[in-house]
């Protein structure tokens, strides 16, 4: 039996997800449209969540469903107004991470083709 090689794996396992969801973070704090979105008594919480929950879709730990059950991403979502103006600012915050933690080209196509999938599928509204 051979052991698969995931993208956790090539990126160096939880630290890179740690730094990235980091870097996604400092741009939040930053930003008027996704900052009213987040707890401003837990943004911690929520950016140690974000990693997690890349660290088991990349194939590392399944902490997070261990901590917090199924994803349910859209579920999770839907008490925040998802626009598609929301969805782009989130791209620009986690294109700049990107571009902060330099992830090898073929690591960020497919982190960014991922990230550009689910920010579409999170939109919940056309209201602006």
């Amino acid at each position: 039996m051979t052991e698969q090689h995931t993208l956790y794996d090539e990126v160096g396992g939880q630290p890179f997800f740690g730094r990235l969801a980091a870097a996604f973070y400092l741009r939040v704090r930053e930003d008027p449209v996704l900052l009213p979105m987040y707890p401003a008594d837990d943004m911690a919480g929520a950016e140690r969540r974000l990693a997690l929950f890349l660290v088991q879709y990349w194939g590392g730990p399944t902490t997070y469903s261990e901590e917090r059950g199924h994803p349910r991403l859209r579920m999770r979502h839907m008490p925040f107004k998802v626009n598609p103006e929301a969805r782009e600012h989130w791209l620009a915050c986690m294109s700049a991470a990107l571009d902060e933690v330099d992830p090898t080209p073929l690591v960020r196509g497919a982190l960014w083709d991922h990230f550009d999938r689910v920010a579409h599928a999170m939109i919940n509204t056309l209201e602006p």
